[in-house]
């Protein structure tokens, strides 16, 4: 795991480097307030008496599961701006105990909210609501959490869903076993919360998206539980899994689920590369994706993305390549990869043949990237605004798409703030497409800055949107999102998905506002 905030002399460096980039004087900081200072409004509804020893009204359950960590939820919460904060907080130890939560919420006309890490950079545990609820209630599901029990034979364990991410790891290390799935959000983020957002990991390529490890789930809806049959494929009918795939809660909670897991690893390979320009690393990572050979790791970052993250200078773009396997040596398929970029134009700077998982230096951009969330924070403390939109897109588009998306994010962050710094990477590959990943980082004006975010997040969506791209590639819905959402997908499909809202939630209390209703 990596350290945890960035320490003082980190936070220098941050603070030099934006110098160096823009104007950052005379910017309004944003720090937390303390717990003791804040306003909540007085909670609109109370919990059947069957419920209050799994119920809290404390003033910090309800601040602190008031909102998840986009930017607009950071700024809020640091200037002590809690009006959406949930009546009250439950916290379930099972199935049973959810039940009855939702039962009581559908009759009451309750908005239930399922919390897990409440990591969601979207929206999406917040209780953003219409008039039609009498109040709303975050349904914090850490306290369902565990890995149930494990097959060795068939590699596969059954873990609860408010699992967290390091725990989950950490009671599958003595039986050799790993998930090998690393969101960004990692160390604070529950297994549910995964499966519910269709979280992207850390492997570049083949295993992308936690749908991969999902064999079977377990899901308490207001209708009543279902539980899928564990299997390794099936082609009876549509899966019903993948309706509660990325369902953010709106369909259902989900409480457990049988994953597929693999042999931690034991040999890794690495290299990087320089590149004069980001479309030639771009084309690398293509040829990549397309020959086969499955790197774990393949990601480019711009001259500016590898400057920021301390891994360049700023002249270049670079390409990070890995492999890893739990079975045998990587000298073969990183030899090709070697031959790949180089053939592509690339500059090798290191390359680490196949050496025993735990000397690699590779891991050292997976710390970088677990790391980024700590980078944000320190950002929304020195009163910096900062976005990231992810996305993905065919390769025939994607030099014009890319081009059109950081030329839209400069123009609105020079309109809108005056100036600020553009990076951007490409976080996952595919043998038909890429996802690139945008970051805005710019000064923000004082009291101004939900607002500012609030305009460069519509101008670069819509512009994603009306280039072809997917609104989101890993990040979820919610309810930032949703405009876009709405539009992406098939009307018919709304309609069938507004159908399946109906049946499984009949009272429409589950996280109002979600993908549907």
């Amino acid at each position: 795991m990596v350290e945890q905030a960035l320490d003082a002399s980190a936070r220098d460096r941050l603070k030099l480097l934006l110098a160096t980039q823009m104007n950052v004087s005379g910017l309004e900081r944003l720090t937390p307030p303390r717990i003791d200072s804040l306003t909540l409004p007085t909670p609109r509804v109370s919990a059947p008496d069957s419920l209050n020893e799994i119920v809290s009204i404390t003033p910090l359950d309800r601040a602190s599961h008031t909102y998840g960590k986009a930017y607009r939820n950071l700024v809020r919460a640091r200037r002590g701006d809690l009006a959406c904060a949930p009546d009250l907080v439950a916290f379930p130890r099972d199935e049973h105990e959810l039940s009855a939560i939702l039962d009581w919420c559908s009759n009451d006309r309750v908005a239930a909210i399922p919390y897990g890490g409440g990591t969601s950079v979207v929206g999406g545990v917040e209780a953003r609501l219409e008039g039609r609820y009498e109040g709303a209630v975050s349904i914090d599901l850490t306290r369902i959490a565990g890995v149930r029990e494990v097959d060795r034979t068939s590699r596969a364990a059954l873990i609860d869903a408010g699992t967290l991410g390091p725990d989950l790891e950490e009671a599958l290390r003595p039986h050799g076993l790993t998930l090998r799935h690393y969101p960004q959000s990692f160390e604070y983020s529950t297994l549910g919360g995964w499966i519910a957002t269709r979280a992207g990991g850390h492997f570049a390529t083949l295993y992308t998206h936690i749908d991969d490890m999902v064999e079977s789930l377990t899901v308490v809806t207001p209708a009543g539980l279902i539980e899928t049959r564990r299997l390794p494929a099936s082609g009876a009918g549509p899966s019903p899994e993948r309706l509660f795939l990325g369902s953010e809660g709106a369909l259902g909670i989900i409480v457990r689920a049988w994953m597929r897991l693999m042999e931690r690893p034991r040999f890794r390979a690495s290299a990087s590369f320089r590149f004069g320009d980001f479309y030639a690393a771009a084309g690398a990572a293509r040829l990549l994706a397309q020959s086969g050979l499955f790197p774990s790791n393949c990601r480019v970052l711009d001259e500016r993305e590898a400057l920021v993250n301390s891994l360049g200078d700023g002249s270049s773009s670079l390409l990070l390549i890995a492999f890893e396997s739990a079975d045998h040596p990587l000298d073969a398929w990183l030899n090709r990869a070697l031959e790949i970029a180089r053939g592509a134009g690339g500059e090798e700077i290191a390359s680490r043949p196949s050496v025993p998982a735990a000397d690699d230096t590779s891991e050292k951009w997976k710390d970088m990237f677990l790391r980024g969330p700590y980078l944000r924070d320190a950002l929304v403390e020195l009163g910096i605004i900062v976005e990231t939109f992810e996305t993905a897109i065919g390769w025939d588009r994607f030099e014009d798409f890319h081009r059109e998306v950081h030329r839209a994010a400069a123009e609105a962050v020079t309109r809108i703030c005056g100036e600020g710094i553009i990076t951007s990477r490409i976080t996952h590959v595919y043998p038909d497409g890429a996802a690139p990943y945008f970051t805005v980082i710019a000064p923000g004006r004082s009291q101004s800055h939900v607002a500012q975010w609030d305009e460069i997040k519509a101008a670069v969506s819509e512009t994603i949107h009306s280039a072809g791209g997917t609104i989101t590639h890993h990040h979820a819905v919610g309810r930032d999102h949703r405009a876009w959402y709405d539009h992406e997908r098939p009307e018919l499909f709304g309609k069938a998905l507004a159908s399946a809202k109906r049946a499984l939630d009949p009272a429409g209390i589950l996280n109002p506002g979600v993908l549907t209703g």
